[in-house]
């Protein structure tokens, strides 16, 4: 903890430095991302993407899961982070990256037992076309791959997401993030499941 308090108390150093460069901020921001990913802190957006301040806007979530619209009970937090992106922000494209080894989806596969959790096993339960089974590759490839496609077809039922894929403001992407080897692939519009390295 204390490297990361030394951190940003040079950070502010740092900025006070160079105030030019980030008075802009205070004016408001204008991504044309919303980049959607699991909170595993192996999985550092502006790392895979080499994006700057202002150019991601961001929504974390365990396992990347975007709960279906609409809410249940009171409005969700990723619904309203989406209707923000898309409403307020104007962004032009929706990334849903999923990673290797990813937690998540390895406890669904597995089937894990997670009695002892009852909000991540409900949580999970968004997870419901991710094959549950014991055999499968140890990066998880292949069931994150198709939890990325399950959740971008559940972000089509958000109506902002709906609205902007007909009238061709927006555009939605999968990828697939390997936590040991940086490499990236994307899914491949038209196919049913096929995922391209970068």
């Amino acid at each position: 903890m204390q490297s990361l308090i030394d951190h940003a108390r040079s950070f502010a150093e740092h900025v006070a430095g160079n105030a030019q460069a980030f008075l802009p901020f205070a004016d408001g921001q204008a991504p044309e991302v919303l980049f959607i990913t699991c909170s595993d802190s192996r999985v550092v957006p502006a790392w895979i993407t080499g994006a700057r301040p202002g150019e991601l806007f961001e929504l974390r979530t365990a396992g990347n899961i975007i709960p279906p619209y609409p809410p249940q009970g009171r409005p969700a937090g990723e619904a309203a982070t989406i209707e923000y992106a898309l409403r307020v922000l104007s962004v032009r494209d929706i990334i849903v990256c999923g990673h290797s080894h990813c937690g998540a989806v390895g406890a669904v596969v597995r089937g894990d037992d997670l009695s002892s959790m009852p909000a991540v096993r409900e949580w999970l339960e968004h997870t419901t076309r991710v094959q549950r089974s014991a055999e499968g590759s140890p990066d998880l490839a292949p069931a994150v791959q198709q939890h990325v496609l399950a959740q971008l077809e559940t972000l089509r039922g958000h109506p902002a997401v709906r609205d902007g894929l007909q009238n061709g403001s927006l555009s939605l992407h999968g990828w697939y993030y390997e936590v040991h080897t940086g490499t990236v692939s994307v899914h491949r519009p038209g196919t049913a499941d096929v995922f391209d390295a970068i």
